[in-house]
């Protein structure tokens, strides 16, 4: 299966936003569970604020 268009531009936004220094792992709540996530965003700056927008949460457990 090919990988959509929409997904590279997304994936390339997040090496974009990586080697700016641009990213922050962030704990947040599962809407569902109520269980925490780790989710990976990209931050961003909007009228003096900081924006996050997430790209996806970590898995669970042990990689290796």
């Amino acid at each position: 299966m090919a990988i959509p268009d929409h997904a590279r531009a997304n994936f390339q936004t997040l090496l974009r936003a990586a080697q700016a220094g641009d990213l922050a792992l962030m704990e947040c709540n599962d809407a569902v569970s109520g269980e925490p996530r780790y989710v990976l965003c990209g931050v961003g700056h909007r009228n003096g604020e900081f924006v996050m927008t997430p790209f996806g949460h970590l898995a669970e457990g042990n990689p290796l």
